[in-house]
């Protein structure tokens, strides 16, 4: 069993029942969606973003999760709308109850079950030497990361665990194990996250629930202290294969589109690194 694996999952029950947007356009078909129901949090810009189109592309109804940026989800619903696929744009604070439990009761009135939860919304936090910040900095980041994911975890669940099926991926960071320069405050909240990962993955696994965590490095267009990248750089960044390439929002997606799939039954409470090879340094 690999290091960052709990434990397995019980086999699911079938149910019947360029920028961030290029970097995930391309066709790329994966195994049996079986039209799966998929809630993507902070689903309108970078890895949130790639990751909706990707899903919408191989066939998921996806709900396209904003806070603020009605305009930005309904682009996104558009162009998963352009492939042919089904799209349905929500919104919810996710730090408050109240309004992820009615988000995830539109998904449901709408479609069904949420059967997959990518949970991709980023909070910004301080950047700062450990000198420079102050405690209630630290803690007010450790605890908005862990209300958001446990508020939309707690939302999903029920149904997940009813149906004997359910996929849950969270977007953390490569600075939750690889300390970097002023990182601090948010290498330690997402730490937190791993782990809250790991303790549900063995608890939902007897219920055919899986949950795992992607943990990219530094992302063009994201972690580049405000850098903009061209189409064409992107591009070229993206096929380029050597040490030196940025990880892309399309890499990040195609990782968490394993985790959100059919094909991946038994592994669980795993953290997978997306950093060019990186960290087997």
């Amino acid at each position: 069993m690999a290091r960052d694996e709990v434990t397995s999952v019980k086999p699911a029950r079938t149910d019947t029942g360029h920028s961030a947007e290029t970097a995930a356009a391309t066709p790329d078909v994966g195994g049996s969606t079986q039209r799966r129901v998929a809630l993507i949090t902070g689903a309108t810009c970078g890895i949130g973003a790639a990751t909706a189109l990707l899903l919408g592309r191989r066939g998921y109804r996806v709900a396209v999760h904003h806070d603020r940026s009605p305009a930005e989800a309904d682009h996104i619903a558009s162009r998963i709308a352009d492939y042919g696929g089904d799209a349905l744009t929500v919104s919810a604070d996710l730090a408050v109850p109240g309004e992820v439990s009615a988000m995830v009761e539109t998904i449901t009135r709408r479609w069904g079950t949420v059967e997959v939860l990518v949970h991709a919304a980023r909070l910004p936090h301080v950047r700062g030497a450990f000198s420079e910040i102050r405690l209630d900095q630290l803690e007010h980041a450790v605890a908005q990361e862990l209300r958001a994911a446990y508020l939309v975890t707690k939302a999903v669940n029920p149904a997940m665990t009813a149906r004997g099926y359910g996929r849950l991926v969270y977007l953390s960071t490569a600075h939750s194990r690889s300390p970097a320069g002023l990182r601090i405050i948010e290498g330690t909240a997402q730490a937190a996250l791993d782990q809250f990962v790991r303790h549900i993955a063995q608890e939902l696994a007897p219920h055919g629930i899986t949950a795992n965590v992607v943990a990219p490095g530094n992302v063009a267009g994201i972690d580049a202290h405000g850098a903009k990248w061209s189409d064409d750089e992107l591009w070229v960044l993206g096929t380029a294969n050597t040490e030196a390439r940025p990880v892309l929002p399309g890499d990040v997606a195609r990782t968490i589109a394993f985790f959100a799939g059919d094909d991946c039954v038994i592994t669980t409470g795993h953290r997978a690194a997306i950093d060019t090879g990186l960290a087997a340094r």
